[in-house]
C-alpha cells in the first residue's frame, strides 16, 4: 500500500462481480452501491444456483458472455471469491491492466461437505490463483483469513511438487480485514414495540444442513420439559431441498410457534427482529453471520456457539459452548441458557444486546473509501 505522502486518487468507474449471487453477496454490493453514489457502478452477477458449474465456469461465462461490458475501461474491479479471476483474466487480458480487490465473503476450505457437491479441491484452487494475481485480498472477519490461509497452507502441502515457498507470503502481504456493513438506515423506520411475557426466541438462517437446525430444534424440545413460556420464530431463505426437521418441529410444537417460514417483506422482518428477545445460531459454518448481527442491532440478544466468527463478534457471555461431534450435548448447554433468559425475563433483568455501531456503514465507509484510493495509487506506483 502506499507511503502517506503518495497522491490521492479516487475511482470513479468500478466493475463489480457477483459470478455466485448469494443473499449476502447482494446485501454487501447494494450497500456499496448506495454508499458511493458518486461513482458510476457496473455490477455484474450470475444467479446463486449449480454451485459446482458456477464457480468452476464463471470465466467462461462472464469472459464470452459479457465481453463488450468487460472491455470498458474503469478505474477498479473490485470481485467476489467466487470469480475465476486468474482465467477471466485469461479470456479478457486487458482486465489485468486494472487494479483489482478480491472480496472474502466466505471461503472453500472450511465448508462442510456436501453430498451433490464434486470437487471441492478444484474450487479451493481457484481460490487460491484469484487471490495470488488480485492487488488486494479482503475478508470479512478475521476467522475467514486465518481459515482460508490455514486450509491453503494444509492443500499446498499435499500437493506432490512444483509448489513454491513463497505463495502464502505472497498473498499475507495483500490481505486486509473489512466487514461487510450494515445497512443501519433499515433499522430507524421501525414502530414501537409492544413488549411480550413470553421471552421472544427468533432463529433467522438459510433453512439448509449448515445451518444445523435439528440443533435448534433438540435445544427447544428440551427446553420445553421446564417451561412453554417462550415463542419460537423460524424464519429464513428456503430452497426445494430442505432438512425433514422443520416439518417435524412444527408438527409437534406448532403451539410454541410464531412467525413460521420466509418474510418476504423487509420492513416486516426487521420489526420481527426489533420485537423480538433473542436470537439464536446453530450453525456449522458462517463467516461473518449478518442475520445474526442486524438482530443484536434490533436489540436481540445473541445465542450463538463458540465457534466460528462468533468469538471474535461477541463477547464469551453470548456464546455457549461448542460441540461439533454431539450434536445432544451442545443442545443442552444451548437449552441451558435460553432457560436462563427465561428467567431472566420474568424478573424483567434481561442483558442488553451488544452494541453494534462499529459495524454500520456509517462507521465503515471511510474505510472502504481508503482501500479503495490505496489500492489505485499502489498499482500506479507499480508503473
Amino acid at each position: 500500500m502506499p507511503e502517506n505522502n503518495t497522491p490521492t486518487i479516487f475511482p470513479k468507474r468500478i466493475l463489480l462481480l457477483s459470478p455466485y449471487d448469494a443473499v449476502s453477496h447482494c446485501y454487501w454490493h447494494k450497500g456499496l452501491v448506495k454508499a458511493f453514489p458518486a461513482i458510476e457502478w457496473t455490477v455484474l452477477t450470475l444467479p446463486a444456483r449449480f454451485f459446482s458449474w458456477r464457480i468452476r465456469g464463471n470465466s467462461l461465462t462472464l469472459g464470452l458472455g459479457y465481453r463488450d461490458i468487460l472491455l470498458q475501461p474503469y478505474d477498479l474491479i473490485i470481485a467476489t471469491s467466487m470469480t475465476d479471476l486468474s482465467a477471466l483474466r485469461g479470456m479478457v487480458p486487458t482486465l489485468s491492466k486494472i487494479p483489482t480487490i478480491l472480496y472474502f465473503h466466505e471461503n472453500q476450505f472450511v465448508y462442510p461437505i456436501q453430498e451433490n457437491v464434486v470437487d471441492s479441491v478444484g474450487a479451493q484452487v481457484i481460490t487460491l490463483y484469484s487471490a495470488l494475481v488480485a492487488d488486494c485480498v479482503v475478508f470479512n472477519t478475521i476467522y475467514n483469513q486465518e481459515t482460508f490461509l490455514y486450509g491453503a497452507k494444509k492443500l499446498l502441502g499435499q500437493l506432490p511438487d512444483g509448489v513454491p515457498v513463497n505463495v502464502i507470503p505472497e498473498i499475507v502481504q495483500k490481505c486486509r480485514v473489512v466487514p461487510v456493513p450494515l445497512q443501519e438506515d433499515h433499522f430507524f423506520q421501525l414502530k414501537p414495540t409492544v413488549p411480550e411475557q413470553k421471552l421472544q426466541i427468533i432463529w433467522n438462517h438459510r433453512w439448509e444442513y449448515d445451518k444445523a437446525p435439528e440443533r435448534f430444534f433438540s435445544a427447544i424440545a428440551q427446553l420445553v420439559t421446564k417451561t412453554r413460556n417462550i415463542c419460537v420464530h423460524v424464519v429464513g431463505q428456503q430452497f426445494r431441498n430442505k432438512p425433514t426437521c422443520f416439518a417435524k418441529f412444527y408438527q409437534k410444537y406448532a403451539d410454541i410457534v410464531g412467525k413460521w417460514g420466509f418474510v418476504e417483506n423487509r420492513e416486516e422482518y426487521y420489526q420481527l427482529l426489533a420485537s423480538s428477545d433473542v436470537v439464536v445460531s446453530t450453525a456449522l459454518h458462517d463467516f461473518q453471520g449478518i442475520a445474526i448481527q442486524e438482530a443484536v442491532a434490533l436489540g436481540c440478544i445473541p445465542v450463538v456457539p463458540n465457534r466460528l466468527a462468533y468469538p471474535h463478534l461477541f463477547a464469551e457471555d453470548y456464546c455457549y459452548p461448542s460441540n461439533t461431534e454431539a450434536h445432544e450435548q451442545e443442545a443442552e448447554h444451548l437449552a441451558k441458557r435460553l432457560y436462563q433468559l427465561v428467567i431472566a425475563k420474568q424478573k424483567n433483568k434481561l442483558p442488553q444486546a451488544p452494541m453494534m455501531q462499529k459495524w454500520y456503514w456509517s462507521s465503515l465507509k471511510e474505510t472502504y473509501a481508503s482501500l479503495f484510493s490505496e489500492v489505485c495509487v499502489a498499482r500506479l506506483a507499480e508503473k
